[in-house]
């Protein structure tokens, strides 16, 4: 490494950082180098080198941080080139509660809920553990819908997990570690248990699955508000939860009993996600709202949560839960596809913003709007 006079001034390591020091990490609002996410800056002639440590691993994160980073340096007289290198380092946030235990190896848990069945739960949280692992991070995908586990088939894997060392072996599809009682009961027999024996079915799966080092476990739980969720509150500390719903009145009423679950156990709640919204023709590109319109935002509105997502209906994401190939997957740039690649950026930010202990904004308690 070697170090040149600019203009009377050398160009140094801190001459670099001093340039960078307005920078603001977009998540946090605090700045760059203030949070030693600079580790390494090489200086070469007039040609700088920068390792940058990102809290979160989506593209746009990168994409604003590299262009404000080369923004600063050109500030510098007779800068050269200004080569960039990404380190992506997830921090764990504990989430609501602090006298749970977490589970070995793992940072981040979301639950991914809803007060009723048939809004498109499972897919959401299939789609989210997909489009998260395609990120670059590594992810888990736990099925604790033990009554109606639908993530062997959505994620097309139909073996049987290993026991090593008296510890259950998960297993992987489209990037995603994954476990499930459906990989374990035959497919044609019911499950057939009290909460009870329910319970420690899923104490089993958070502490006796080899999950190993993840980013996010993402967590698709049973409609309702009945002992899985409970149990998971109790057992672990939730990083934050995601409520599934659609436009329709039904469903979003049920949508707030969840979002009131998760506020009494005192889970961090990301926000609702409106699925099933809108079907745009394809033969005419008109627009449908089959299940109503604008759900999702007044209920996220009315008890001060965010919207993270309104996922359209699109024939693909049928298809891709029947194959065992999702929408994210098989079709990312489709209207869907491109939804829940943002969903997952939106969660993903949500959580390293919170693991910082600098939210983007103030913390917002649940409220009921009269």
């Amino acid at each position: 490494m070697t170090s040149v006079n600019v203009h009377g001034m050398e160009l140094t390591r801190e001459r670099v950082l001093e340039a960078l020091g307005a920078v603001q990490e977009p998540l946090t609002g605090q700045g760059l180098v203030e949070q030693r996410l600079v580790p390494e800056v090489a200086v070469e002639g007039h040609d700088v080198r920068l390792t940058i440590e990102v809290i979160s691993p989506t593209a746009a994160t990168k994409e604003r941080l590299a262009h404000e980073v080369e923004t600063a340096l050109r500030t510098i007289p007779d800068m050269g080139k200004i080569a960039i290198d990404w380190r992506t380092r997830v921090r764990a946030s504990s989430g609501g509660r602090t006298d749970a235990q977490p589970i070995q190896g793992v940072k981040n848990t979301i639950a991914v809920a809803s007060g009723k069945g048939g809004v498109g739960k499972s897919t959401v949280a299939v789609n989210l553990a997909v489009a998260l692992a395609r990120t670059g991070a590594k992810v888990g995908l736990l099925d604790a819908d033990v009554y109606g586990p639908s993530v062997p088939l959505m994620m097309g894997q139909h073996g049987r997990p290993l026991m090593q060392q008296g510890k259950i072996v998960p297993l992987e599809a489209h990037g995603v570690t994954l476990m499930s009682i459906g990989f374990i009961l035959d497919p044609g027999k019911a499950l057939i248990w009290r909460g009870p024996m329910v319970a420690q079915l899923i104490t089993q799966f958070l502490n006796e699955v080899q999950w190993g080092n993840l980013d996010y476990l993402v967590i698709d739980l049973p409609p309702g508000t009945g002992d899985v969720q409970l149990t998971l509150a109790q057992k672990i500390p939730i990083s934050g939860a995601v409520i599934v719903t659609t436009p329709q009145e039904v469903a979003l009423a049920d949508a707030v009993k969840g979002l009131k679950m998760f506020a009494e156990v005192k889970t961090p709640i990301l926000g609702i996600v409106e699925n099933m919204s809108g079907f745009i023709c394809p033969n005419c590109d008109e627009r449908h709202d089959i299940f109503g319109s604008g759900g999702g935002e007044r209920t996220a509105a009315e008890h001060g949560v965010e919207l993270l997502g309104k996922i359209p209906i699109e024939p693909g994401v049928r298809t891709g839960g029947d194959t065992g190939q999702p929408i994210v997957e098989s079709a990312p740039d489709s209207a869907t596809g491109l939804a829940f690649r943002a969903l997952a950026d939106r969660v993903a930010d949500s959580l390293a913003a919170a693991a910082m202990e600098k939210p983007r904004k103030p913390t917002i308690m649940l409220r009921t709007v009269r």
